[in-house]
């Protein structure tokens, strides 16, 4: 089972977009896929349709009163599961805290489904955490989207010290840039400087209406508008992310 985590310190990067295509395309390229959801504001719950099955579900997974299958449900989508947030999520770093759970407890939480994905995609609350720290151990893959502008290129830096300054394995950091939009010199100059860096991914998606309209019509793009330019990035970009965490 391979967990990535969509994560980014500042919040408005397109990192749950991003989290709700990557796992669709897993899913429909026939791996098993889980989306866990713990971002408060619950905008990949929203885009599948989901809601938690009872309130305070993830509450009670920390506090041991359910067993983390038992909160996982079904999408529309054949292959493809999810962990809808609920509010309890807003207070997960609380319940952890409380718990006394050290940053090797969502690790230990996700061994008792690893049998059953392929993929666990974790789209991820902004900000350093409890929770943060928990989700880094976790993951095999930190996948940080990244928009080519002075504030977002400020915040990649104050990750990669993170990760540093805490060892956490740098090679789990993968970024790639999102929202770009190449009509701004100040997006392909940063583009050209810090591709060579080889955390980042190659492909980048563009600033595209049809991302924009995923809200509206609560699918991710290929349902949609298979067809469109948005379906083509996000597809090229997933398939360079597998020949990266697959080799």
């Amino acid at each position: 089972m391979f967990i990535a985590s969509l994560y980014n310190l500042k919040g408005g990067v397109g990192k749950t977009a991003s989290c709700v295509n990557f796992s669709y395309m897993a899913a429909k390229d026939g791996f098993k896929t889980l989306l866990w959801d713990i971002d408060p504001q619950g905008a990949a719950s929203y885009y599948y349709k989901a809601q938690a099955i009872e309130k305070g579900s993830l509450k009670k997974i920390v506090e041991h009163d359910r067993s983390i299958s038992e909160i996982i449900m079904p999408t529309e989508y054949e292959g493809l599961d999810i962990i809808p947030s609920d509010l309890s999520t807003r207070k997960l770093d609380i319940l952890l805290d409380a718990q006394h759970s050290s940053k090797k407890y969502f690790k230990s939480l996700l061994k008792h489904i690893s049998a059953s994905y392929d993929f666990v995609f974790i789209d991820c609350p902004p900000g350093f955490s409890i929770v943060a720290d928990n989700i880094f151990y976790a993951s095999d893959a930190v996948l940080m989207p990244v928009i080519p502008t002075t504030l977002s290129m400020r915040t990649y830096e104050q990750v990669k010290h993170y990760f540093q300054n805490k060892e956490i394995d740098l090679g789990k950091l993968m970024c790639f840039f999102n929202m770009v939009d190449i009509r701004k010199n100040l997006h392909n100059d940063t583009m050209r400087q810090l591709i060579i860096e080889k955390c980042f991914f190659q492909t980048y998606i563009p600033n595209l209406s049809d991302i924009e309209k995923m809200g509206i019509k609560n699918a991710p793009v290929e349902v949609f508008a298979p067809s469109g330019y948005a379906a083509k990035c996000y597809r090229a970009l997933w398939n360079e992310i597998k020949e990266g965490v697959l080799e």
